[in-house]
């Protein structure tokens, strides 16, 4: 009978941050805001920021050879783009639908966890995005880029489907996102590029460089994003890193790897030849400094601290894509 209660107490106090979460969503922006939250935003930027950064950066070496830019290459990023952020919306998507009864107690701002968007209508959106997605690819992109993309469209349903889960065991979800958000991105990014170019397929050291570092990011990325929710993680038995060894132990491990990180960069900024050493040097330096910063003011008991923790990775992650056409 204890337990009974208990268990209803739980369930009301989710359905009333759902409740509360609804109303807020309806104020800010209806149908539309809900859409806005579904794609999560912040992994948008992610996508569109490493596009753009990417087709700038072999643009600019094909200036170098053939002294005029190959407007064809427009085209080819737009769809590539799309594509991109369908593939993106397609896995943030599935994994609300799945995760709905633990967003609910961590994320009750999100659509699903909500009811702003109904588990049908989200099937949809996911099954329009990942169709999308791949038609595009599929129509209109060398074998290597079909490969790639749903290599990583796989990767992103196994992170989250039944039987798979592989979010649940922390090592499992650390490699399929650094997976999906460091190697496969930017090699794929890369070779598009440059076969919409016509350009040889070359590794210049400034895209091993990327590649690796936000591999690595990608792996910070993937200990820090379950550091806000916990309380929903441990109530649900998903073993996440924070869920597993504390929020504290987590952000140490994050903050030592993107300093290590950091490190590396400016390692490669004073030894690889045909880098902007100076400017490696200097920003990355700037960047591990701030990673210092930040991370002191952390307080490990209070959940909007540790968003705000989170908030600024990112901000890092997107800043390095901002310095990658300039090293």
């Amino acid at each position: 009978g204890v337990w009974m209660a208990g268990d209803s107490k739980k369930r009301a106090k989710a359905a009333l941050k759902a409740n509360e979460s609804r109303e807020k969503a309806r104020r800010d922006g209806g149908l539309l805001g809900a859409l806005y939250k579904f794609t999560r935003p912040h992994t948008i930027r992610g996508t569109i920021l490493a596009s753009c950064a990417c087709v700038t950066r072999v643009t600019l070496m094909s200036i170098r050879t053939q002294s005029f830019i190959e407007w064809s290459l427009l085209r080819t990023a737009a769809l590539g783009l799309i594509a991109l952020l369908c593939g993106n919306a397609y896995i943030v998507g599935i994994n609300q639908i799945y995760d709905v009864d633990i967003d609910k107690v961590n994320k009750p701002f999100l659509p699903v966890a909500s009811g702003d968007i109904s588990p049908s209508f989200a099937w949809l959106l996911v099954a329009g995005s990942g169709i999308g997605g791949l038609s595009l690819v599929y129509a209109f992109f060398p074998p290597l880029i079909k490969q790639l993309y749903t290599f990583g469209m796989l990767l992103g349903t196994v992170y989250t489907v039944p039987p798979f889960r592989w979010k649940n065991n922390a090592l499992l979800a650390m490699l399929n996102i650094a997976c999906v958000r460091g190697l496969l991105l930017n090699v794929g990014l890369h070779h598009a590029s440059s076969h919409a170019l016509s350009l040889p397929l070359t590794w210049p050291p400034q895209v091993i460089f990327i590649s690796m570092f936000m591999t690595i990011f990608a792996i910070v990325i993937a200990i820090c994003k379950d550091m806000p929710d916990t309380k929903g993680d441990i109530e649900f038995n998903v073993s996440t890193l924070p869920a597993t060894i504390g929020v504290d132990k987590t952000a140490q491990l994050a903050v030592f790897t993107l300093f290590v990180n950091y490190m590396l960069g400016i390692s490669f900024g004073i030894w690889a030849k045909g880098v902007n050493s100076l400017f490696m040097i200097c920003s990355h330096g700037a960047l591990a400094l701030w990673l210092l910063t930040f991370s002191s003011k952390l307080k490990s008991d209070s959940v909007p601290s540790i968003k705000l923790f989170y908030r600024n990775i990112w901000k890092l992650f997107y800043t390095e894509y901002l310095l990658f056409p300039f090293i």
